[in-house]
């Protein structure tokens, strides 16, 4: 099952809507069949094992990372390929929360006779996939908010000069942590001052995450990296109802896709943004600010983790917050998460910060 989740996380950032499954089947204690969901979902991880195991597969035992699916969608049920195949026993880490098939894929290959035993490193199933279950089950995606900022919690100076805090080491990583998410937030103020192309580069890899740009008015400059690139890498603009008509048509021709969400307070709602993003398919969004838009995510408690690199350099007061203002006055309403992980990245330290569990 080890190896079955090693091999999921190949798809990670690359199958959505879909989940990244792994599967790896086994006879004889040999392994003669392995897969992973391919990008765009399709085909699926047991479709894949099952290929190349050809006749091999017949009474072997299979170890699946999530529940094969049991409903006929773009692709036949992988419930039943596995049948099809005479596999002896199936042995599923998570269960699919897909109301098409929550239970119903594991209720299938019993009915045919199948040995099915579930639960086997259930937890770290749910981890890897924690962005397909957030879509499901709470209609929105998994977010990763990084930040990147000095000792003194700062992301640029007082003149906005911010390239470069940390070094090409933790760089390299964010494009790292890029690659296994569906998509790259940045709020309007980020991309109009900086130009990014939020695009994953020095990997080797032809894939890109979606990027996507949360700006009421769609107040974006037209020559800028995003609009240029927006027909080669997929581009998401989530605006505001009120948004200039010819300004969403204009982006549309572009070849962007738009997403009108709910405002309050003069500002997008956080949670109908995200909730629009699911509804495009999104499961993992990582998110690089700006300070505003941290903040928004962060006081909607829409935030499942925090990444967090760290260099070693203080800038000041005057220097601009990685994160703006909450509004808190007590300690005890401010949101806590519990330390994940913790490394030196090059001369940089690292740490990631999950969702407490209540």
């Amino acid at each position: 099952m080890a190896l079955a989740m090693s091999l999921g996380r190949r798809g990670l950032g690359r199958t959505w809507p879909n989940p990244a499954v792994g599967c790896v089947i086994v006879r004889d204690s040999r392994v003669v069949g392995r897969g992973w969901t391919q990008p765009g979902g399709r085909p699926h991880a047991e479709t894949e094992a099952l290929a190349q195991a050809g006749a091999a597969a017949r009474g072997a035992d299979v170890y699946v990372t999530l529940e094969p699916c049991s409903h006929h969608g773009k692709t036949p049920p992988c419930a039943q390929a596995l049948i099809d195949a005479g596999v002896a026993r199936v042995v599923i880490a998570a269960s699919d929360p897909d109301p098409r098939v929550s239970g119903q894929g594991v209720d299938m290959l019993k009915a045919a006779g199948l040995v099915v035993e579930a639960g086997l490193m259930a937890d770290l199933a749910l981890q890897d996939n924690a962005g397909f279950f957030a879509r499901v089950e709470l209609d929105r995606p998994f977010v990763t908010l990084k930040l990147a900022s000095s000792f003194d919690g700062r992301i640029a100076t007082a003149t906005g000069e911010s390239q470069w805090i940390t070094g090409p080491a933790a760089r390299r990583w964010v494009h790292a942590l890029r690659a296994r998410h569906d998509a790259v937030m940045v709020g309007g103020g980020t991309a109009r001052k900086d130009d990014p192309s939020l695009t994953v580069r020095g990997l080797g890899t032809s894939w890109q995450p979606a990027r996507v740009v949360i700006s009421r008015r769609l107040d974006l400059p037209l020559m800028s990296t995003l609009a240029r690139t927006a027909k080669d890498v997929p581009v998401i603009l989530s605006h505001g109802h009120d948004a200039d008509a010819t300004l969403v048509q204009t982006w549309q021709d572009i070849g962007a896709v738009l997403l009108p969400c709910a405002a309050s307070g003069g500002q997008l709602d956080p949670a109908d943004v995200l909730r629009q993003l699911a509804g495009h398919g999104l499961t993992r969004v990582f998110c690089e600010g700006g300070s505003a838009l941290a903040a928004s995510l962060i006081e909607a408690d829409l935030v499942d983790e925090l990444v967090g690199f760290t260099a070693g350099l203080a800038i000041g007061a005057e220097g601009l917050p990685s994160i703006g203002a909450l509004g808190l006055s007590h300690l005890q309403d401010a949101p806590r998460f519990a330390l994940a992980e913790s490394r030196t990245i090059g001369g940089d330290s690292l740490h990631v910060w999950r969702r407490q569990m209540q």
